[in-house]
């Protein structure tokens, strides 16, 4: 083992002593706040394949709610607009932008606990065949869903600290 293997696995066992010792607990730890959410919260979200992705996404970090404490909202915003336009005014290049509002409330409760807006975009190439570019939009879309699942996640987890 080197000398600088040795350096950089001391440096992050005193990082993860230095965290543990502020207080520092995993989100998904045992403790974290993400547990007050897992298997607990009911997602709804547009009837749309779009939509039907965006529950997957987050029905797979947040557990399938069989007794909800919380129930989710979400709305969802997809876009499609040209990216790149070649000289003879082909689109070789199409940008997806994303938009989802959603907002979590106790379950029978109007009364919201957390609530936002989190965007992001993908794009896809448009120069191949019909079918392999149909399969790009469709994997972007995928793609997209995914992202802002994720961003709805972060926020989720942050915000369930206070509940």
């Amino acid at each position: 083992m080197s000398s600088s293997d040795r350096l950089c696995r001391r440096s992050l066992l005193l990082g993860a002593l230095a965290l543990a010792g502020c207080g520092f607990t995993p989100v998904y730890g045992p403790d974290g706040p993400a547990l007050a959410l897992r298997d607990r919260v009911l997602v709804e979200g547009p009837d749309t394949v779009d939509g039907y992705r965006l529950r997957q996404h987050l029905q797979d970090q947040l557990g399938r709610a069989t007794a909800p404490a919380y129930t989710l909202s979400v709305t969802l915003d997809i876009s499609e607009e040209s990216g790149a336009i070649t000289g003879d005014g082909t689109v070789s290049r199409f940008t997806l932008p994303g938009r989802a509002s959603y907002a979590l409330r106790a379950t029978g409760s109007e009364t919201v606990l957390t609530e936002g807006i989190v965007d992001s975009f993908t794009s896809y190439a448009a120069t191949g065949t019909t079918v392999a570019t149909r399969s790009a939009a469709e994997d972007a879309r995928g793609r997209l869903t995914r992202i802002l699942a994720d961003l709805i996640m972060t926020r989720l987890v942050i915000a369930a600290q206070d509940f």
